[in-house]
């Protein structure tokens, strides 16, 4: 580890256990899930933010929403995996950690041994290695997804050397929904029961084992990615006789899509159910108005909306794939796959309980990033905030304040190298969203978000000088925003 990470962790250790004893920190319980799209939340759907999907069973979602703070416009800055995760993990852009797709795990297609792409512990800081230099007992249970370490001489990339003192979970990107292959005290194994299930009983275990240290615990469902079922006979009922409200796109296969929306909603129940558990553990335990929950996921996830299914790399959802050689104004690249910056695949929910400092049902509308995250956990842990770092604390706007500098531009990426080709990048305003693909030519896009917020009119060849001026304003700032970005 170079000296000077080394002695970053050291102070901080020293400091963090002095406060500590002092009493001073609240618990953080972080739930990660997979691909939740920011309408699969009903608080969310209830309030007109999504109206053309169902409204989905989420009593314990909702029920933090009431008692904390909701996020109407919070985004990844990645909208797949392992960048995803390792951007809300460290707080930096994953193209600068080399990791710019999801990492395929042993056995994928696409694993390469001779190539493998990592999390390196050397040279980053995790959330993790954060909260433990302030004195917290850390711990993850469920997906990491930012390298491999069964391989020979890999052992270096697992959690427990990005600063978790306890793991259990999955040793890749994906398993299984039940009788999964997990890693348990060091030992892989076939588990029996739902995955979701299991990896909640173990998060359970870490918030009842005794402890004279705060803890700062993420749970990171493998729910609701895919495949979603089998689910729990409740987390399927809401769903079983639904007719559901799909998005409207021409061509789109609607008995298909109807379908996966039933099970994906399913799946999220799922998690939901879990959740609840998670919340009656802390009150079981009296640590409900000393801890801290979050929840978030890595990235979005389209149903159906704009034709396609999935995330950043979306896959085609209509009938006949894909649906001609142009699509909203871009030019198609793949017969099966749609790489997009989508706001529904880049925005997620988040919601925010601490009980004390942030007023219940408070609705925030700014926007805000994954990035934000490390600074904001930082800042309530008492540690050194990074001033290097992209991100903002989001302390001010939880405690309640409207600070009138606070900027809501968005900057995203996506280099897609897994099934198709492309270089994404994107600057977003409230009002104007600019997309471009550096990898291939006619792929630009350009949306009004205010008068078409389901960025279905490309108006990215629309001749109205007023159009003109904005994608010319907003390339001057995505092009500031590319030098800046080469130069960290």
């Amino acid at each position: 580890m170079p000296r000077f990470v080394s002695l970053w962790l050291a102070v901080c250790l020293l400091i963090g256990v002095i406060s500590v004893a002092r009493g001073e920190k609240p618990n953080v319980l972080l739930v990660l899930t997979d691909d939740q799209a920011p309408w699969a939340f009903a608080t969310a759907v209830e309030a007109g933010e999504f109206p053309d999907v169902p409204v989905p069973a989420t009593p314990n979602f909702d029920r933090l929403a009431r008692e904390g703070a909701r996020f109407q416009n919070f985004f990844c800055t990645t909208p797949v995996c392992s960048p995803a995760r390792a951007s809300l993990m460290t707080g930096r852009y994953a193209s600068e950690l080399g990791i710019r797709d999801f990492i395929p795990q042993p056995g994928h297609k696409l694993y390469d041994p001779q190539a493998p792409v990592a999390l390196d512990p050397d040279t980053t800081v995790t959330l993790a290695e954060m909260m433990k230099s302030a004195g917290y007992r850390t711990g993850l249970v469920g997906k990491w997804h930012l390298g491999d370490w069964l391989a020979e001489g890999k052992q270096r990339f697992h959690p427990s050397q990005h600063g978790f003192d306890y793991f259990m979970g999955l040793t890749g990107g994906g398993t299984t929904p039940d009788d999964p292959t997990l890693e348990e005290d060091g030992e892989v194994r076939q588990f029996s029961g739902l995955t979701t299930d299991i990896l909640t009983d173990r998060a359970i275990g870490f918030i009842q084992r005794p402890s004279d240290q705060p803890f700062f615990l993420c749970l990171a469902t493998r729910a609701p990615h895919g495949k979603w079922l089998p689910v729990a006979e409740e987390d399927w009922q809401p769903y079983a006789q639904m007719d559901p409200t799909i998005p409207s796109y021409p061509g789109l296969d609607e008995k298909r899509v109807k379908q996966m929306m039933r099970e994906y909603l399913a799946s999220t129940s799922g998690v939901d159910r879990n959740l609840g558990r998670l919340l009656a553990a802390l009150d079981q335990q009296g640590l409900t108005d000393n801890t801290i929950v979050i929840v978030t996921s890595d990235h979005g996830y389209n149903m159906g909306h704009n034709g396609i299914w999935h995330k950043g790399n979306g896959i085609w959802a209509t009938k006949k794939r894909p649906p001609g050689e142009w699509h909203n104004g871009t030019r198609v690249i793949s017969d099966k796959y749609r790489p997009n910056l989508y706001d529904n695949s880049l925005r997620v929910p988040l919601v925010v309980r601490w009980p004390g400092n942030v007023p219940a049902g408070k609705v925030i509308p700014q926007s805000a990033t994954s990035l934000d995250l490390f600074p904001t956990l930082a800042q309530i842990a008492g540690r050194p905030v990074d001033h290097n770092l992209p991100g903002r604390s989001l302390v001010p706007l939880l405690e309640g304040a409207s600070p009138a500098a606070w900027n809501n531009d968005v900057y995203a990426e996506y280099d897609m190298s897994h099934y198709a080709e492309a270089s994404l990048r994107c600057y977003r305003t409230p009002h104007f969203k600019l997309i471009q693909d550096l990898h291939n030519q006619d792929r630009d896009e350009f949306y009004d978000l205010r008068n078409d917020p389901g960025e279905t009119n490309n108006l990215i060849r629309d001749r109205n000088p007023d159009i003109q001026t904005e994608i010319e304003r907003l390339e001057q700032m995505l092009q500031t925003r590319l030098a800046d970005h080469a130069q960290s």
